[in-house]
């Protein structure tokens, strides 16, 4: 039921699915191709009768560093690929919500803008030592509008977060995990212990009262999406449009430091 995916890959350990996000060579960055398959997959892994308990890590060294600056200028020259990617996103995040089975983010490596907010939105987040997490969005003239604006301050307090996403800077996994951002930080050689020993322990939990414990949690949290994320979405659209956004792109491949202009 997995064919058409290009750029994720899957693996089974009995009823335990791993999706692997597949694109190494850039650090997993979702292209628009990507974008749209994880838009889908949290539905497909749904209807998934062999699935128990669902994996989400990266290839490579990374988890994911996010959107792929070369997909964000495509975005900024034709403004229907962005309105197909704030479709994308709202499907992905609210799939993600209302995915039954227990979610397990295995971040690997960086987890940064699209690969951060994977991971705050999983049921538990399990880091290696080596990996870091950050949400630019500010740095490349974006509001941190999808994910960032509701998880975050729910995490780990408001006035933090905004410090966080004002400066967009990464932070370690352990002070990620000491903030209460991600679930663990643990060391790199224990990740795979760690994460599907925790696995395991899930798949012999009673399905459906692990079920509707997490409709109960996330309850709170998709009520809570249906305005923050919608009003975040409307001003990251804003800021989409802005010339600060494409003299971050500019900047960036041009390997140089952007200058904002507030316009």
């Amino acid at each position: 039921m997995y064919e058409s995916y290009q750029h994720l890959r899957f693996e089974r350990r009995g009823r335990i699915l791993t999706v692997v996000m597949n694109r190494p060579e850039v650090k997993n960055a979702a292209n628009v191709r990507m974008h749209n398959e994880l838009s889908r997959v949290f539905r497909d892994v749904a209807a998934d009768p062999d699935a128990g308990v669902i994996v989400l890590t990266g290839a490579g060294d990374a988890f994911s560093s996010g959107g792929d600056i070369r997909a964000m200028k495509e975005k900024v020259a034709d403004h229907t690929l962005w309105n197909d990617t704030v479709d994308e996103a709202r499907s992905l995040f609210y799939a993600m919500l209302d995915l039954e089975k227990p979610l397990i983010a295995r971040v690997n490596g960086a987890a940064t803008g699209l690969g951060a907010t994977l991971a705050v939105y999983a049921d538990i987040a399990i880091a290696a030592e080596s990996a870091v997490i950050g949400d630019p969005h500010v740095k490349v003239g974006l509001v941190a509008g999808d994910g960032g604006a509701l998880m975050w301050p729910m995490l780990i307090g408001f006035q933090k977060a905004k410090e966080l996403l004002f400066l967009g800077d990464n932070i370690d996994a352990a002070e990620a995990a000491r903030l209460g951002l991600i679930t663990y930080c643990v060391p790199d050689a224990e990740l795979d212990a760690r994460v599907y020993g925790l696995a395991e322990r899930l798949l012999k939990g009673a399905p459906m009262a692990l079920a509707g414990t997490k409709k109960a949690i996330n309850h709170t949290l998709r009520n809570l999406s249906l305005s923050t994320f919608e009003y975040g979405v409307s001003l990251e659209t804003q800021s989409h449009l802005s010339l600060d956004h494409v003299e971050a792109i500019d900047a960036f491949i041009d390997k140089r430091k952007p200058v904002f202009t507030g316009r």
